[in-house]
C-alpha cells in the first residue's frame, strides 16, 4: 500500500474535535509512510488533513476540479496537485491513485464520494479497502442504517462486512494493510 484517499468536510463543523480527528489522520497516514490523496482544498478538514500530513513529512496529492481551483480553494503547498475538468474526473483519478479510502467527518460530498468507492468495490471495479473513521461516534447513525439495510436484505452480509469501520486511525491503517477483499458476488 502506498496511499490512502481521505474524504472529509470542506468545513470544520461545530466541534473542535473534528479538526483534531483530521489532523490525527493526516499525521498517522504520513508517519505510516503513506501518501494522502484528497480533494486538493485548503479549507476545513480537508486543509487540516493536508497540513498535518505535510507537517509530519508526508506526501500529499490533491485532486481538484478547475471550478473549485478558480475560486481559490486550491491548496497551493502540496507535494502534487492535479487540476481536472470535473468532479467525475476527480473521483476517477482519486480511485486510480489510491490504495484505500477513508471517510472522516463531513457532509453530503463526503458521503457521496465514499459510497461511490464502496459501490465500486461491491461491483468488483476495484478491490481496495473502504472505511469510515468513526472517532467520537460521528458515523454511529450511518453504521446503524447500513446494518438496517443488511437486516432488510438490501445488502448482502459480506458486502457490509467488507467495510472497515474503526474509531482509531492507527488500527484502521493496519486493517487496510491486512485487507482481503471478499469474493465477487456477481460470479
Amino acid at each position: 500500500m502506498k496511499s490512502i484517499c481521505v474524504f472529509c468536510g470542506a468545513r470544520f463543523g461545530n466541534d473542535p474535535k473534528y479538526k483534531v480527528i483530521a489532523e490525527a489522520a493526516g499525521t498517522a497516514i504520513a508517519k505510516a509512510g503513506l501518501a494522502v490523496v484528497y480533494g486538493g482544498g485548503r479549507v476545513g478538514l480537508m486543509g487540516a488533513v493536508a497540513d498535518a500530513a505535510m507537517a509530519a513529512g508526508g506526501r500529499v496529492i490533491g485532486i481538484i476540479p478547475r471550478f473549485l481551483a478558480d475560486k481559490e480553494v486550491e491548496h497551493r503547498a502540496l507535494s502534487e496537485i492535479h487540476i481536472v475538468a470535473s468532479m467525475h474526473e476527480r473521483k476517477t483519478l482519486m480511485e486510480t491513485m489510491s490504495d484505500a479510502f477513508v471517510a472522516l467527518p463531513g457532509g453530503a460530498g463526503t458521503l457521496e464520494e465514499i459510497f461511490e468507492q464502496w459501490t465500486w468495490a461491491q461491483l468488483g471495479i476495484h478491490t481496495k479497502p473502504v472505511g469510515f473513521l468513526n472517532s467520537g461516534g460521528y458515523y454511529d447513525p450511518l453504521v446503524e442504517m447500513i446494518l438496517r439495510m443488511k437486516s432488510a436484505e438490501f445488502i448482502q452480509p459480506e458486502l457490509v462486512d467488507m467495510l472497515v469501520i474503526d474509531d482509531d486511525i492507527h488500527s484502521m491503517i493496519a486493517r487496510f494493510k491486512d485487507y482481503n477483499p471478499p469474493q465477487k458476488h456477481w460470479t
